[in-house]
């Protein structure tokens, strides 16, 4: 319609039973469109549904190991770390200590880096081992070359 007044564009907006809605304010002059709000902002929240459907999900799931696990033990926990990795999902690896094992987090770094050996390029390291309380931890996620995505 061109450049017209407000009163104007309200008027004709009025008469075709619809409203007058601002759709860029930041323009010089602003822009607006004559329409039905009401069905403006249920398809707008339609399609927000849809995007975030269509939003990956990716979670962390978190492995707990102490100073003396046992090799089957480890085994049998790194190869749920590998099944987590296939399906898309980061990993929270913790080595927790108990009573008088925190004197010695050197072997819970020692640990953490023996998996990081074990696990090498099928996993990328977002957090490297660090001291949190009584645990020493790191978050590993899948290699960034292979982004499965999880929903």
């Amino acid at each position: 319609m061109g450049v017209i007044s407000t009163r104007d564009a309200v008027l004709i907006a009025e008469e075709k039973g619809l409203d007058l809605v601002e759709v860029s304010p930041k323009a010089n002059p602003p822009v607006c469109k004559i329409m039905d709000y009401g069905k403006f902002k249920y398809e707008k929240a339609k399609q927000d549904k849809v995007r975030r459907q269509n939003a990956t999900h990716v979670s962390v799931k978190e492995i707990k190991f102490r100073p003396k696990t046992d090799a089957h033990d480890m085994d049998f926990k790194l190869n749920h770390i590998k099944k987590f990795i296939e399906n898309g999902d980061k990993i929270r690896i913790v080595v927790v200590f108990r009573g008088r094992e925190i004197v010695h987090p050197d072997i819970g770094f020692a640990l953490l880096d023996k998996i990081i050996e074990i696990l090498g390029d099928t996993v990328d390291i977002e957090q490297r081992p660090n001291r949190e309380g009584r645990a020493v931890s790191m978050l590993v996620a899948p290699p960034s070359g292979s982004k499965k995505s999880k929903k």
